[in-house]
């Protein structure tokens, strides 16, 4: 059963349509990749998908059991972000969802957050504080925050803004690693196409109302590809 399944999908905001007839599908394994144009509707179907808004149009459906709150996200950070007061170990155990019984976390909740933050070599950072640690660094903490919270499905926007050329290729090393010998299933917003081309399983390209979804392979033989690396607009 596929994780995502979205038929026939209109998305906007403020009554102004930005993309229409949206299809695709996300099954176990997948790494999509989403790309297109600045207001191509990309923002929009990410908050879509993780509840915080609905569609004009069509059917969107989370298969597999999987729940909106069980999706782990790492949005774009902003600069409050940055400069969030708290240790790296309670940065990355807030995204373990508190018992049913209180808001206290268990005791294999703190173990799932150890073990997230040594699954990709922040653990001695543990007692830092957030705010001090480098951007990669900050970046680490904020990806395994986001795995405290699903073992299915991890939604990227845009996760290497503003980082240096060596820690973007280590982090997408990581996510990479996620994917492929974790098994966790990766949607990634990016304006890296080339990232993405080699990273990706997928591509969805939003553009002008319209979309392309299909295999990487497939991607690279569409109109879509085309226009987009001739218009030079990728980033």
């Amino acid at each position: 059963m596929a994780l995502i399944e979205c038929k026939n999908v209109s998305l906007g905001y403020e009554h102004h349509v930005v993309a229409t007839d949206i299809n695709f599908t996300v099954e176990s394994g997948d790494f999509l990749c989403i790309v297109g144009e600045n207001g191509s509707g990309k923002s929009t179907l990410v908050k879509a998908i993780l509840g915080l808004k609905e569609t004009y149009s069509g059917h969107l459906h989370l298969g597999d059991g999987l729940k909106k709150k069980q999706i782990g996200y790492l949005p774009q950070q902003t600069t409050a972000q940055r400069d969030f007061p708290a240790s790296v170990a309670e940065v990355v155990l807030s995204g373990c969802l508190p018992s049913k019984t209180g808001v206290f976390y268990s005791r294999a909740l703190r173990k799932r957050a150890e073990d997230n933050m040594e699954k990709l070599d922040i653990l001695p950072l543990k007692s830092r504080c957030y705010r001090e640690l480098s951007g990669g660094q900050q970046q680490r903490v904020l990806l395994a925050r986001a795995l405290c919270a699903t073992e299915k499905l991890l939604l990227l926007d845009e996760p290497v803004t503003g980082l240096d050329p060596l820690v973007t290729a280590e982090f997408y090393s990581l996510i990479s690693k996620i994917n492929r010998s974790m098994g966790i299933t990766v949607l990634m917003v990016s304006h890296d196409l080339s990232a993405c081309l080699t990273l990706g399983t997928h591509i969805l390209h939003m553009q002008n109302g319209s979309a392309f979804f299909g295999t990487v392979e497939a991607y690279r033989q569409s109109e879509f590809y085309r226009q987009f690396t001739e218009g030079g607009s990728h980033g």
